[in-house]
């Protein structure tokens, strides 16, 4: 379960947002207009199982999420959950996983200190014995040009979102 975030985690002036978090309830997130760079030379990779709890994390994705590796493991991936990205990218993600195809694509991302930042992401199945048994990400720092761009579409896409239903599911 993921609880919501704790003011005092947040250092910069932020607005409050309740995500809807299919399968997980609502989670209340402090978010800032503050945005951490991607690093150059970097990739974060991150493991989850077939539910998206994290089982496993390099340094790059605990120093880039804000949290330590022990808050991370076991964590459900949504902890990252950024209100700016709407559920239609996520569905996306899993049609693409469900239907044996690797996922590719720009996510905004949720630091614990309320900033953000922006990756190039590629998900991909892990699959034992012919069975599917966790999914691995590998994100990647992404072009500017391409985040302009997804930032615009997901704006798009949440008005969209808001337009049919005043709480999505998300």
């Amino acid at each position: 379960m993921l609880h919501d975030m704790n003011p005092v985690d947040v250092p910069m002036p932020y607005r409050e947002a309740t995500l809807n978090l299919y399968g997980l309830g609502t989670r209340k997130v402090l978010v800032s207009d503050h945005e951490v760079p991607y690093p150059d030379g970097r990739l974060i990779v991150s493991t989850t199982d077939t539910r998206g709890v994290i089982t496993h994390c390099n340094s790059s994705f605990v120093e880039m999420s804000g949290y330590t590796r022990e808050e991370l493991i076991g964590a459900e991936h949504s902890i990252l959950r950024h209100p700016d990205m709407p559920a239609a990218a996520f569905e996306e993600l899993w049609n693409d996983l469900r239907a044996d195809r690797i996922w590719r694509g720009y996510v905004k991302n949720l630091r614990k200190d309320g900033a953000c930042y922006w990756v190039y992401a590629t998900v991909i199945q892990n699959v034992r014995y012919g069975e599917v048994v966790g999914y691995s990400s590998v994100r990647r720092k992404p072009s500017r040009r391409k985040v302009e761009e997804a930032a615009r579409r997901y704006e798009q896409l949440l008005a969209e979102e808001k337009a049919r239903c005043p709480t999505p599911i998300r």
